[in-house]
C-alpha cells in the first residue's frame, strides 16, 4: 500500500497492552484487527456516534464486519502506541469499505495494512439497509477522490 495522501483519511493512536503481545514478546496477529477496530469506532464516535440508538447521533446503529483482510509487513515489538491510518475506499448503498495501515507511532514505518468491508443492517430483519444521509455527510471526510461521494 502506498504512502497515503495527508489530507485524506484520519490517524488514531491506539495503546498496545501487554495482553496484546504473543510469547516473542510480540503484537500477536489477531490484535491488528483489534487495533483498527478501535481507530474506526474513535473516530466515529467523536462524531458523535454510538451503538446505543438512544444516544447516538445517526440512525446508523447497526453495523456489521463482512470481510477483513490484514497483509503484515513487519513484526511489532512490545507495548507502547500505534498510529492506524483510514479511509474510506468505497462508500455503497449499504457497505463501506475501509482502507487502513498500522503505523508505527511515529508514522515512518508500515506494519500491517489492508482492508475491512462494514455492512448496515436492519435489525429486526438482519438484512442490508440504506445509509443515512446525516452518515454519509460525516463520512465524506474520510473518502478518497474514488470512494464514489
Amino acid at each position: 500500500m502506498q504512502e497515503p495522501p495527508a489530507e485524506v483519511g484520519c490517524t488514531q493512536r491506539v495503546q498496545i497492552h501487554l495482553d496484546d503481545l504473543d510469547f516473542l514478546g510480540m503484537v500477536h496477529n489477531s490484535r491488528h484487527a483489534l487495533f483498527v477496530e478501535r481507530a474506526v469506532t474513535a473516530f466515529w464516535q467523536e462524531q458523535g456516534w454510538s451503538a446505543d440508538p438512544g444516544r447516538s447521533r445517526y440512525r446508523d446503529t447497526h453495523l456489521v464486519v463482512r470481510e477483513f483482510l490484514v497483509t503484515y509487513e513487519e513484526p511489532i515489538r512490545g507495548t507502547g502506541d500505534v498510529g492506524v491510518w483510514f479511509r474510506i475506499s468505497r462508500l455503497g448503498r449499504t457497505s463501506v469499505t475501509y482502507e487502513f495501515q498500522v503505523r508505527s507511532a511515529e508514522g515512518r514505518r508500515v506494519h500491517a495494512h489492508g482492508h475491512r468491508v462494514q455492512v448496515r443492517i436492519d435489525p429486526e430483519t438482519l438484512q442490508p439497509l440504506a445509509f443515512s444521509d446525516e452518515l454519509r455527510n460525516t463520512a465524506r471526510r474520510l473518502m478518497a477522490a474514488s470512494a464514489g461521494r
